[in-house]
């Protein structure tokens, strides 16, 4: 068998008759060695800025050094031991989760470790049919929605077309239209358990929730006794200028009940976290829920010194005016519309542009970002990537847009 792109971008290894990876992602185009900052470089010692940050993950940049050393201490200290027993990470994270959830002030509940957002999507599904009890199981989200791969979480998405290949998924989820809160609330009978969504759709292509609905939302499930939960996976963690995304629209006894959140939690080792107010995570009995490796000791070394770190630094004030410097420079790109989302969740909205084809053609620029839907590019980049990288690929896409563009008029 020929040998993949895929192989091509690690080398080319010979002697291997196929590729050894398993085709979900498609063939890569590039192998990234090695980062520092908001910088990447590839096997050819290339750099590359990046204005994606592993979708969200890398919030202080690679390779930081307070999350590295962290790593490296426990590494030569306690690798695992098993959630039999405690560990000295779990309590200072889960108390600091805690407080950031409250603004500042402890805001009383309880924290689930997991390895993924995935997996923490999963807690909270597993939480809201514990707390409904049996014949009060199904959780509404929203059309639009991305809240994993796994068959539960797949079921959650609010994305037809990435249902059909696994059917029959799991029961229990409906779907209703992202913001309508008159559909939200029909949906809403005695087997509704929770309702699941996202402050900004990020893979939806990047929508924000309103302090409007989510306020009517959080008033229906008071209503009617039902957990509102809220996946902070992608806006968590001070991406979006607040600690959560949630705190745009909600404060107080308001917040939600359940709060779900990855990615950036290790900056860049995988850890995930399920926070539920005491009344909800009571609900678990010991048993009811586990994982070997979640809230392992090296993963939430990682994440100790990551939220010490962004507290330090004030990340969501950082957040804030990082968003601030980019909306600058991207509306005075030609062919850029608009822009939306929060901080630095972002959409960049492209005038009779091919979004997917600027962004491949960024890449092979040196800039790195996503095609989230056919018209807009997605950026995540770094909290704390400096000004002079938003300046240098502000430049880059500045000039692959007018290519895309002169290139799409000589072909029509």
């Amino acid at each position: 068998m020929t040998n993949t792109t895929h192989m091509q971008a690690v080398g080319d290894p010979e002697g291997l008759p196929r590729c050894p990876i398993m085709p979900t992602y498609g063939p890569p185009s590039v192998e990234f060695v090695r980062g520092e900052g908001s910088y990447l470089y590839d096997l050819h010692d290339r750099r590359y800025v990046d204005w994606l940050a592993g979708i969200a993950v890398t919030s202080l940049g690679h390779s930081h050094p307070a999350v590295a050393e962290a790593i490296s201490a426990q590494a030569s200290k306690l690798l695992h031991v098993s959630n039999l027993f405690a560990t000295e990470h779990q309590v200072p994270i889960a108390t600091t989760l805690d407080r950031m959830i409250g603004d500042g002030e402890p805001a009383g509940g309880q924290v689930f470790f997991a390895n993924s957002g995935a997996e923490a999507n999963e807690c909270a599904i597993k939480l809201a049919r514990r707390y409904g009890g049996r014949g009060r199981h199904n959780v509404v989200c929203a059309f639009q929605s991305f809240h994993g791969r796994t068959l539960s979480t797949l079921a959650a998405t609010g994305q037809p077309a990435k249902w059909e290949v696994f059917q029959p998924l799991p029961e229990g989820f409906r779907h209703v239209a992202w913001a309508d809160l008159d559909e939200l609330d029909k949906a809403l009978d005695d087997t509704v358990a929770a309702v699941f969504l996202e402050p900004v759709q990020g893979e939806g292509g990047v929508n924000p929730a309103s302090i409007e609905y989510f306020k009517g939302v959080r008033r229906l499930c008071d209503e009617r006794d039902i957990l509102f939960m809220v996946d902070e996976v992608q806006a968590g963690l001070a991406r979006t200028g607040k600690w959560f995304g949630f705190q745009h629209f909600l404060s107080g006894d308001d917040a939600p009940d359940v709060v779900t959140m990855a990615k950036a939690l290790g900056n860049g080792m995988p850890i995930g976290a399920c926070w539920a107010k005491a009344s909800a995570a009571s609900a678990f009995k010991a048993g009811d829920h586990a994982t070997t490796f979640g809230g392992q000791p090296m993963a939430t070394s990682a994440a100790r010194a990551t939220l010490e770190t962004m507290e330090a630094i004030d990340a969501p004030a950082m957040a804030a005016e990082k968003a601030a410097e980019f909306e600058t420079a991207l509306m005075a790109i030609d062919g850029v519309v608009s822009t939306r989302g929060l901080g630095l969740l972002m959409a960049v909205e492209l005038d009779g542009v091919d979004a997917r084809a600027v962004a491949a053609r960024c890449l092979t620029e040196g800039l790195v970002l996503n095609g989230v839907t056919d018209t807009a590019i997605r950026l995540t980049p770094a909290i704390t990537i400096p000004s002079e990288v938003i300046a240098e690929g502000a430049e880059i896409l500045a000039r692959v847009i007018a290519a895309v563009r002169s290139e799409a008029a000589a072909e029509g």
